[in-house]
């Protein structure tokens, strides 16, 4: 008998296909094969993402169509997920029957729990099933909390608050955890572990095979703690006022800072920074499109991190005992930040005025702030350690992923 198959099929977004790929490494390392499902358009981004390291024998990377034309936007996330509805399923059957003819056929499958549509086709064709949430477990508890949520009069069918009194207490799934595989449904054929986000190698690591980048030869000539990096993920956008001022808030902190601007991270394409930007700033800032972030955290130069709050940024923050300054954009961030701010205390939160600015005023006290509390410099210490302790070997998560492992064999 060949080794165990694994289908794995991420959400097609950056934010969802890192920590799939990290995890298909784990199962790699622990005896199974993988072959990995992209969409075509993801795929080439991976490809180039990849180190040499990364490419192993027993992950095949294929791809699928996602149902949009060449110049769609595949930030609509809504539009997306409709068009790869209508091609995706049947790509899928079609993947599962020509490995069924192979020396090595599927025998499992792993999915995006934002995919749980694609469970039934694998459980059609006979093959054990699994979902991976790459977010917040509290976010998946909350989410499957909401039927029971809606039929005690807490909220209502719009999620609107109903209750200001009473209390919901959510079951044992929302410990708070750093992250969790989870199944759809709880059953022996979709077995269910609590796993802390592995980084293996920085193996998968966005654009990790690439040369090294100037940023991290500036990073090395930066004074220890002194350098205020700043990303914002894959879709917050800035408009031109906004980014202006923290442009300015940026330099009035006279730190270095290493920023990641997107080519589409402000809403005008024309050049907005300040005027005299550049040049009053000097070697003091850096200014990029991409910078690899997981060698960024890790840096010892790098003292804080004004974070969009993704889960994915949000790990790699607290792995490398980085101090936060929160600025979330939508969804799951806004509760990413009351993680840092609130439970773990290592970060700030950003806060607009009533025009709903940020102001330069203050991003330089914020940053001031944060740099000079060593209690919030403690605790992210003592996370960063917590967070090791974790995946080595006999800690909890590592000990959680091989059960899982164990009960995802046929």
């Amino acid at each position: 008998m060949g080794l165990p198959h694994v289908l794995a099929l991420p959400f097609p977004a950056q934010g969802h296909v890192i920590p799939f790929m990290e995890l298909c490494h784990c199962l790699v390392d622990h005896g199974f094969k993988v072959t990995f499902v992209n969409t075509e358009f993801n795929h080439k981004r991976l490809l180039t993402a990849l180190s040499a390291e990364s490419t192993v024998e027993q992950i095949a990377l294929v791809t699928v169509p996602d149902g949009l034309g060449p110049e769609e936007d595949r930030n609509d996330l809504a539009r997306l997920a409709e068009a790869f509805m209508k091609v995706m399923p049947r790509c899928l059957e079609e993947l599962i029957e020509k490995s069924n003819e192979t020396e090595d056929p599927m025998t499992c499958m792993l999915v995006d729990a934002n995919m749980g549509w694609a469970l039934e086709v694998g459980c059609k064709k006979g093959l054990r099933p699994a979902s991976f949430w790459p977010a917040a477990a509290q976010v998946l508890a909350t989410l499957l909390s909401i039927p029971e949520l809606i039929s005690r009069g807490v909220i209502d069918a719009d999620g609107t608050q109903i209750s200001e009194h009473e209390t919901f207490q959510l079951g044992s799934s929302t410990s708070r955890s750093s992250s969790s595989a989870t199944p759809s449904k709880r059953s022996k054929s979709q077995p269910s572990a609590t796993i802390q986000r592995f980084f293996p190698s920085g193996r998968c690591s966005p654009a990790s095979g690439r040369a090294a980048p100037a940023c991290l030869s500036w990073l090395d000539e930066q004074q220890p703690g002194s350098v205020v990096y700043v990303a914002f993920g894959s879709f917050t956008i800035f408009d031109r006022l906004q980014f202006q001022e923290f442009a300015l808030g940026l330099e009035a902190t006279g730190r270095p800072f290493l920023w990641v601007v997107r080519p589409d991270l402000i809403s005008d394409s024309a050049d907005a920074y300040p005027d005299g930007f550049k040049e009053r700033v000097g070697e003091r800032g850096r200014v990029v499109a991409w910078a690899p972030q997981q060698k960024v955290l890790a840096h010892p130069s790098v003292a804080c991190f004004v974070s969009h709050c993704g889960w994915n940024s949000t790990m790699e923050g607290v792995r490398n005992g980085k101090l936060f300054l929160c600025w979330p954009y939508f969804g799951d961030q806004f509760l990413n930040q009351s993680y840092i701010c609130d439970d773990w205390k290592v970060g700030l939160r950003m806060t607009p005025d009533e025009s709903g600015i940020v102001k330069r005023e203050q991003v330089k006290s914020k940053v001031e702030e944060l740099l000079s509390n060593e209690e919030m410099r403690a605790r992210a210490s003592m996370l960063k350690e917590n967070a090791q302790q974790n995946i080595n070997e006999g800690g909890a998560s590592l000990e959680n992923l091989k059960t899982f492992m164990d009960a995802f064999k046929p």
